[in-house]
């Protein structure tokens, strides 16, 4: 059962201070109106009754969107107080927000404390000098050291987002992205593969051949090894690939292949197929011969066998795979033994398990 909800508040660009090649708000939160404290309020009340029936036990209140602390430090501490009134009658748990490195300072971070906020979301994207002005940043690496410094000695739990695949961007620098994150020590991460939005810097750069984008394919690989990365460094990934709305959609803003609506699938299941496939090899390689085979064929000793890949409930989605990819990908690779899918409680998420029968 889910236990931990998030009530987003959008706020479209405001406090942003420049045009990052890839974005396009109004696309990105699906709004055009300014918010004000009192929508807070509103939406707020709007979502509280539907999460406490459903029996939620961590509520936070999150502000998306823009750099919530690049705006006017007047109209952030308009927004915090109305979160800090329900979270001190106890009726959410968690202030949380995402904004840019080089708009934090202890000015801000002072004011963050003031109102009890808790999470502080940084838009890093890439560790890369050449990625972030090619990507148009408008700040340096170094920002982004020093911003995690500040938050994670002012005792604020810090996320981190990356992105995967911006101009002049590639698997090594990827790979270093996530290792310095790991360096860095955040509680929560996000994974985003860039996709390229009308309206954009980024859409340009596409049409006239100077920006090729990730095919699916290529940023499930990057993407499946900062993962591993990550989630070995046992840093929470939140979010793996863009939220789907409205305008998020093939034929609507979206331009280029990169987009996928079960892109988190896709990358747990890669993982899950190595595991597995992994094990697999090792116990036909004990059961025929020295060595694990080099191709699809099992051992002779091992033909006709049957084999339990487990996983608990919540992974056995990406045991199976994507439109049931991993699933076919072992029937068509080892047609002489038997594979059946299974399920066991005691197992943690994200771990998957071989039995020979």
């Amino acid at each position: 059962m889910k236990t931990h909800a998030i009530i987003p508040v959008f706020i479209p660009h405001k406090g942003c201070p420049n045009d990052c090649v890839f974005c396009n708000q109004k696309a990105i939160t699906a709004r055009t109106a300014d918010v004000s404290p009192e929508d807070v309020r509103n939406l707020i009340e709007r979502y509280l009754p539907t999460l406490q029936d459903r029996g939620i036990t961590t509520i936070e209140v999150a502000f998306f969107g823009g750099s919530f602390t690049g705006i006017p430090i007047e109209e952030q501490s308009a927004f915090l107080a109305v979160a800090k009134e329900y979270k001190d009658k106890g009726l959410i748990h968690k202030i949380h927000m995402s904004t840019r490195p080089d708009y934090i300072d202890k000015e801000i971070l002072d004011n963050l404390k003031k109102y009890d906020a808790d999470i502080i979301e940084l838009g890093v994207q890439s560790f890369d000098p050449d990625v972030l002005e090619a990507s148009n940043r408008g700040h340096l690496a170094e920002d982004v050291y020093k911003a995690c410094d500040l938050i994670k000695e002012y005792g604020f739990e810090l996320g981190i987002q990356l992105m995967i695949g911006l101009p002049q961007d590639s698997l090594e620098k990827c790979i270093y992205s996530a290792k310095e994150t790991v360096k860095i020590g955040p509680s929560i991460a996000r994974l985003y593969p860039t996709i390229v939005l009308n309206d954009t810097a980024l859409y340009d750069m596409y049409r006239e051949d100077k920006y090729k984008p990730l095919t699916t394919e290529e940023a499930v690989v990057i993407t499946k090894e900062m993962y591993k990365i990550l989630d070995d460094a046992g840093i929470n990934i939140i979010r793996v690939g863009l939220k789907s709305t409205d305008l998020i959609t093939e034929g609507g803003e979206v331009r280029g292949h990169t987009y996928h609506p079960a892109f988190r699938q896709l990358v747990e299941g890669e993982i899950a197929k190595e595991q597995l496939e992994e094990q697999l090899l090792n116990l036909l390689a004990s059961a025929g011969s020295s060595e694990a085979p080099k191709s699809s064929e099992a051992p002779e000793a091992s033909k006709g066998c049957a084999f339990a890949f487990v996983s608990n409930g919540v992974s056995f989605s990406y045991m199976i795979g994507n439109s049931k990819a991993n699933k076919l990908y072992f029937e068509e690779k080892y047609p002489d033994i038997k594979i059946r899918f299974k399920t066991d409680s005691s197992l943690e998420a994200g771990r998957y398990i071989v039995l020979k029968l």
